[in-house]
């Protein structure tokens, strides 16, 4: 990618009074990115949803300043950059149509995951919620080596779920509210350091940005939409925990809660989920793996499988998932160069047979 490229890349993810749906109907309308700021401001003005104001905005030089000097700190501090047309974005989180359209990260940016489970909960986390949350992630390790553990970083239960995970060895993506300028809490930078050497911390805040209210509200549905399922381990009846949940809904994904005590109070937003069907009840490990299909590998990932009955593509999509355990339909496309139309004909013809199973989030795995 050029320097320009990404010049105009970063100035529109982070144009104001433009979010991330609107961002993309102005690549869409002008054909990119860079377009978007070589137009006029009278051809501006008159895109549906882009008034003089927002024309000003683009049209205005201290938008481009702010994306050079935002080139200029990542290059300094190694920080990647992945846009939302590049391979490497991450595949679950490009399905979500208000997903942002530039992320920045360190570490591992985990394009194509074969298993991922965000846990989310409240900041005032119990002795029992954390408990449970070291013991869900504790079991899964040992059966499931290709899963990844998101949460937010913050105080609670996102920290409990992160240090659980470096302790099994497992990776763990910390998605921040704010820029890389800073660290929030800054009593978690020795735990954000340990992640970075096989996980990652992520955010589409510029570097500049702190950690303002709103910010870990927007951050959310990066935790909900870049995973397979949100796990909530204890929340009250508001807050992000809930807030991500219900983020996780509309993207149809899939939520899972723990349960509490009646009158508890931060068992009341799980029970509710629960109770109001957003939600399937978890109390341990196989009830993950149940929701979610997570079954135990019972034949070598690495080995391919052979079948007479299978036309080429079916048997590509079957080696490709022999070796990725399980993708989204997405990313066996992009993996196997193929289009959409076709590639969903032998995907339906594969689960007929009994070769493949569906499982939610348009995610495939081989039937053994």
């Amino acid at each position: 990618m050029s320097d320009n490229s990404l010049l105009y890349r970063i100035a529109l993810s982070n144009l104001a009074g433009v979010g991330d749906i609107n961002a993309r109907k102005l690549i869409h309308h002008l054909g990119g990115a860079e377009a978007v700021f070589r137009e006029p401001y009278r051809n501006l003005v008159k895109i549906p949803g882009i008034g003089s104001k927002i024309a000003g905005h683009i049209t205005s030089s201290s938008t481009l300043e702010r994306a050079a000097r935002e080139i200029s700190f990542i290059e300094k501090h190694g920080i990647g950059v992945s846009y939302f047309q590049d391979d490497d974005y991450p595949s679950r989180l490009r399905e979500c149509p208000d997903s942002p359209i530039l992320i920045y990260y360190k570490g591992k940016l985990f394009s194509h995951p074969d298993k991922v489970l965000s846990i989310v909960g409240t900041r005032n986390a119990t002795s029992r919620g954390k408990e449970i949350c070291d013991s869900i992630i504790s079991s899964l390790a040992s059966a499931h080596a290709g899963m990844v553990i998101v949460s937010g970083l913050a105080y609670g239960i996102d920290i409990v779920a992160h240090k659980s995970a470096l302790k099994n060895n497992i990776p763990t993506i910390g998605i921040m509210a704010h820029g890389f300028g800073t660290l929030y809490p800054q009593v978690h930078t020795r735990v954000a350091r340990e992640m970075l050497r096989d996980g990652a911390l992520m955010t589409d805040f510029l570097s500049d940005e702190p950690p303002d209210r709103n910010n870990f509200l927007k951050r959310n549905r990066i935790i909900a939409g870049i995973s397979d399922a949100t796990l909530v381990i204890e929340s009250g009846l508001r807050g992000g925990a809930m807030v991500t949940a219900d983020i996780a809904v509309s993207y149809s994904r899939d939520v899972l809660a723990v349960p509490g005590f009646p009158g508890e109070k931060y068992s009341e937003g799980c029970n509710l989920l629960i109770k109001s069907n957003k939600a399937s009840l978890v109390e341990k490990a196989e009830d993950v793996e149940y929701f979610l299909g997570w079954e135990k590998a019972e034949a070598s990932p690495t080995q391919p499988l052979l079948f007479n009955d299978l036309s080429p593509l079916e048997q590509d999509i079957m080696n490709l998932l022999s070796q990725h355990i399980q993708l989204t339909a997405d990313s066996i496309g992009e993996l196997l160069d193929t289009p959409v139309q076709r590639l969903s004909s032998a995907l339906l013809s594969l689960q007929f047979s009994g070769h493949l199973r569906s499982l939610p989030g348009n995610i495939y795995r081989v039937r053994i």
